[in-house]
């Protein structure tokens, strides 16, 4: 079997402060495959940033095992040389010097890798072509978020961080940078991402961790974690049986449904069905209407976002810090 792009095992993150010790990070396992794009989500302070931070070699650990490529991110000499060549990192805030221009920072930036990119073709990736000669400091937040993008693929990196990489976007600056990172997921790129746009998160990740205490919650694809945590919502409109007679019909469908809905609500003869079991209620409802004389018509069912899901896990506010 192919080894992992990126290996987390029992990590441990601790800051020191006039209190004692603050375990950030408690014992995180955390598994990415080669060309696999994977979501970090947690509420503020959850500790993915300080997570993603070791993985990139950037914060020193208190224990634990990680890997990126083979190496370890704390390794120095060789093997770190090594590593940085093979990685891009988009951070949380933006350490461009504002004096240069975005053409003259990639210029510099694109010299420490082996192979990059031209700077025309990063240019044109980010949607800077605009914007390229003129100094940093006179951009707009978007504008020099599109040029932290630029400068962490500049080196076609096998592994690419983005630590809440479309903060500042517009709507459409923002779907042009997911339809790059679908690009660069194409092409294989391993991708670890935080956000705190779970929209974001739903139509890039293959797999999906949210974290909580700095430990692993759930993990998951989209689709999966939407199925087992979110809830559904069914309309289905019924005619015949008693209709017209408005608790007994009500009554029975309730009491056929009971047990398998978190909700139910009646406009006229539609019935609107919250539960977390589709397969169920489907069933429980086709039989009641069988036995009812009941016509069931005009079936919708609307699949649990994965905001919901976040919500139902009790996290309540996605983003997150610089200390999180």
């Amino acid at each position: 079997m192919t080894a992992p792009a990126i290996g987390v095992s029992d990590l441990v993150v601790e800051y020191r402060s006039s209190k004692g010790s603050i375990r950030a990070v408690d014992g995180l396992d955390l598994t990415v495959e080669s060309g696999e794009v994977y979501a970090l989500l947690g509420e503020n302070g959850a500790g993915k940033t300080s997570a993603l931070e070791v993985i990139e070699g950037h914060r020193c650990r208190q224990g634990g095992r990680v890997e990126v490529l083979g190496i370890d991110p704390a390794a120095t000499g060789r093997d770190r040389r090594e590593l940085r060549d093979q990685i891009g990192i988009v951070l949380q805030a933006s350490g461009i010097e504002p004096e240069i221009t975005p053409r003259e920072a990639l210029r510099l930036f694109g010299s420490v890798y082996r192979n990059p990119r031209s700077i025309d073709e990063v240019v044109e990736l980010v949607g800077l072509q605009e914007f390229v000669d003129q100094r940093v400091g006179t951009l707009s937040g978007g504008q020099r978020r599109r040029l932290d993008l630029a400068v962490a693929v500049i080196g076609r990196p096998k592994v690419l961080f983005l630590d809440e990489p479309t903060t500042g976007f517009d709507p459409s600056a923002r779907r042009k940078a997911w339809d790059l990172i679908s690009t660069l997921r194409t092409d294989g790129t391993t991708i670890l991402l935080t956000t705190h746009y779970l929209e974001e998160a739903e139509f890039l990740a293959d797999r999906v961790g949210v974290i909580s205490s700095g430990r692993m919650l759930v993990e998951g694809s989209p689709r999966d974690l939407q199925q087992v945590h979110g809830q559904s919502v069914m309309s289905v409109d019924i005619s015949g049986a008693d209709t017209g007679v408005d608790e007994g019909f009500r009554g029975g469908v309730t009491r056929a449904l009971e047990g398998v809905v978190h909700e139910v609500e009646w406009t006229g003869t539609r019935v609107r069905i919250t539960s977390s079991d589709t397969t169920a209620v489907l069933e429980r409802l086709t039989m009641w209407a069988a036995s009812s004389g009941a016509l069931l018509s005009e079936w919708s069912i609307e699949r649990p976002s994965l905001e919901q899901v976040f919500l139902s896990l009790g996290s309540g506010d996605v983003e997150d810090g610089s200390d999180g």
